[in-house]
């Protein structure tokens, strides 16, 4: 019984999360569209860029947490390299919208380390074939 408490749990956590992956989509659409249409036509500053990114890689943070629950409901298993894929992706947004000037030179070594950590451990993961 707890079991297939547990499974609807997760079906209804797969509809809001698809109800808002479709809701970031419009919202993606929606920037780059007053972006390049009403604030500088034809044109996107760096900051709009910014925020672009920002929002594109909040999708696909999305879509991998997806995939991660689809993958554990079909096998009953959770799949590491999908968990330290969307922890590199969650990483890369953080750089891509990071102000260079407003932080310290701790700031970038600890992301750095950081990245380097998850990147050594998703190879690692890989060349193993671990899922739990």
């Amino acid at each position: 019984m707890l079991e297939k408490f547990e499974k609807i749990i997760y079906y209804v956590l797969i509809i809001l999360l698809v109800v808002v992956i479709v809701f970031s989509v419009i919202e993606v659409v929606r920037s780059l569209g007053e972006d390049l249409l009403i604030n500088t036509p034809y044109r996107i500053n760096h900051l709009e860029l910014l925020d672009l990114f920002g929002l594109f890689l909040l999708v696909l943070i999305g879509i991998e947490i997806l995939d991660t629950i689809k993958a554990y409901i079909k096998e009953n298993k959770i799949h590491v390299e999908l968990i330290v894929l969307l922890a590199i992706i969650a990483v890369a947004r953080k750089v891509i919208l990071l102000e260079p000037d407003a932080s310290t030179a701790l700031t970038w070594i600890g992301i750095g380390v950081v990245f380097v950590a998850l990147s050594a451990g998703y190879y690692l993961i890989k060349q193993a074939g671990i899922t739990l």
